[in-house]
């Protein structure tokens, strides 16, 4: 696991002045624990003021609504629904628009019609989206033709325009981030409530996608679907309640100011809910147990996920297990898996053993993205489209193996016609990084790649 950036931030607002947001027991001690990856705020008064704000703001998502996402997530880690958490690597302030938007949720609800269909069981659906503004760095600063400035870290921290005044840490962009994901949870809901989920219109935008050439081996499964639409239409199924689904909001916790700013007192329950969204993860690179991160997102309600890279040992997995869930309660603890092709199927098994021999029931998932990055010839960071479905190939398998519940499938993806990442079956090559590549920090998979994958994990799923 990466340590490096272990210093505390030059300063950070006192628990009493943070009042408005949280008093509970034990919310504070991370402030005298060792935290990484923080920002160096600029302006101390700019950052106090930023977080008195943020504070007293109305919650982004609702302890009702994590309460039903622990229960979904519960029966995921049971083998009774699965997980698909989708979206961008990182969010910026300028792609929160309404076409984008639609573009990210569309493409997750195509991939969940398909996994529903070959799962036959429910699928939890989840995006990055709605605060997955901040970004771990390997370095604090960046040097371009000899002039070093400050590493991007997210626009909830400063600008991706390499200059003095972009990217200087300015902590009035978390008040952004807090505005930005406001108006794109309120957008999300008008579609998943308000008749664009509908079933019928998700499998009519899959057929686009089987009737391009490159995809015609996934027409058999899309046809067996139209079918199976078919016959509920003809039996009298009730498709006003398919016209809603529900959906959920994740993003790393990676700021803490920013998280604990947002964290409320559920009156029902006189527990801390996280507010910021409905489901929080820590990373690979901020999962030391004695550290801030795990401390505080020990304290909070959510349901919460951890990353595993192939430097995780069954023991690390218990530590964390003994700390963030305790009680062993049923969907709280998700652990992301990251290991990367070449290890998945050599490290995985160790752990899933040691886990389930303690009688844990955490929810395992996949992320098949991050340890899959290389640099292509021609420079641009980039991900192979057959090593990202070969470390899903190989997640499934170990679970087979074993006997375990592979519950989950965590994707970087975007809804655009975007170009990022190499391969698949009507392939992008590097030469289409030239005028597609847009992603300001980890490639994704776009619109056509994502389905693709879809069908891929469906059929993994039909035979598990």
């Amino acid at each position: 696991m990466v340590t490096e950036l272990s210093a505390k931030p030059a300063f950070s607002l006192s628990s009493t002045a943070q009042s408005g947001a949280a008093n509970y027991p034990g919310l504070d001690d991370w402030r005298d624990l060792p935290v990484s990856q923080q920002p160096s705020w600029q302006d101390k008064d700019v950052f106090d003021a930023s977080l008195g704000e943020l504070s007293v703001l109305p919650p982004l998502v609702f302890a009702g609504e994590v309460d039903v996402l622990r229960e979904r997530l519960a029966a995921a880690a049971e083998g009774k629904a699965f997980l698909l958490q989708g979206g961008d690597c990182a969010e910026t302030f300028e792609a929160a628009t309404a076409d984008k938007i639609s573009a990210r949720v569309k493409t997750i609800l195509q991939m969940a019609v398909v996994l529903t269909y070959g799962a036959a069981m429910p699928v939890i659906k989840m995006g990055r989206m709605a605060g997955q503004f901040a970004k771990p760095r390997s370095s604090n600063d960046e040097t371009r033709d000899g002039v070093t400035l400050p590493a991007y870290r997210g626009d909830i921290v400063n600008g991706y325009e390499f200059t003095p005044e972009s990217r200087g840490h300015d902590a009035a962009r978390m008040l952004k981030a807090y505005h930005t994901s406001a108006s794109t949870l309120n957008l999300i809901r008008a579609f998943t409530q308000g008749g664009f989920a509908d079933l019928r219109s998700v499998h009519q935008w899959n057929k686009g996608f089987t009737e391009n050439p490159a995809h015609a081996r996934y027409e058999s499964l899309a046809r067996d679907i139209d079918r199976a639409i078919k016959f509920m239409a003809s039996c009298g199924a009730d498709f006003e309640a398919l016209k809603r689904v529900e959906f959920f909001a994740s993003h790393e916790a990676l700021l803490l100011d920013y998280e604990r700013a947002l964290t409320r007192i559920d009156s029902r329950t006189g527990f801390p809910y996280d507010t910021s969204a409905h489901f929080l993860w820590i990373g690979e690179r901020t999962r030391e147990l004695d550290h801030a991160h795990v401390d505080f997102l020990s304290r909070v309600r959510n349901p919460i996920g951890v990353k595993l890279g192939p430097s995780t040992t069954g023991d690390d997995a218990l530590r964390l297990i003994d700390k963030l869930d305790p009680e062993r309660e049923p969907g709280r603890l998700t652990f992301i898996t990251r290991m990367g092709a070449g290890n998945i199927r050599e490290k995985l098994p160790a752990i899933v053993e040691k886990v389930t021999a303690s009688g844990a029931k955490v929810l395992w998932v996949t992320d098949p993205m991050h340890g899959n990055t290389v640099t292509s010839p021609n420079g641009y960071k980039t991900r192979n489209f057959d090593d990202v479905i070969d470390e899903v190939r190989g997640f499934f398998e170990v679970h087979h193996a074993l006997g375990t519940v592979p519950g989950g499938l965590h994707v970087e993806m975007t809804g655009d016609d975007v170009a990022e990442c190499l391969g698949g079956a009507d392939p992008v090559d590097q030469e289409a990084f030239l005028d597609k590549y847009e992603s300001v920090c980890d490639p994704r998979l776009n619109h056509m790649q994502s389905l693709e994958m879809a069908f891929l994990v469906a059929g993994a799923l039909a035979k598990h």
